[in-house]
């Protein structure tokens, strides 16, 4: 579980810290790489970018993507990860403030794997993530991406 990384992309510097204390707290080990909008969210995962001089392309155990954020909404992003041969198997967790149905069709529709929405209470929102982590790097058994 240790060496399997997760890509956070999320623009609220307050449930970053928030998702990073849960993961913390329920003892999830992994490397945590967070992005703040969904241009670097591509750039992150392709190696463009600023990201460009990144010499290897691991790819991440499970991606936690927002929908709302600034220069492409996370269902772009989505869209372009399922569009990729590369990535289009990273298991993507919808991890958002949402509570529209027609933003809950989308993420499947589009391919997301799961779609959760921020619970508003600080200690649900700890369970939640602490449980998503756990889930991804521990439970479930990914197709091997390499």
């Amino acid at each position: 579980m240790k060496n399997k990384a997760i890509l956070l992309v999320e623009d609220d510097l307050q449930d970053e810290m928030l998702i990073l204390r849960a993961l913390n707290r329920a003892n999830v080990a992994n490397r945590i790489n967070v992005v703040r909008d969904g241009q670097q969210a591509l750039d992150f995962l392709f190696g463009e970018g600023e990201f460009a001089d990144k010499s290897d392309l691991e790819l991440p155990a499970v991606i936690l993507l927002d929908i709302g954020l600034p220069r492409l909404s996370g269902l772009e992003v989505l869209e372009r990860l399922r569009a990729d041969q590369r990535t289009r198997l990273v298991p993507i967790v919808i991890l958002t403030s949402s509570d529209e149905e027609r933003d809950r069709f989308r993420s499947y529709q589009t391919g997301a794997n799961s779609f959760v929405r921020k619970p508003l209470d600080f200690s649900e929102f700890a369970e939640t993530v602490a449980r998503l982590g756990v889930y991804w790097l521990a439970t479930n058994e990914p197709p091997d991406l390499r």
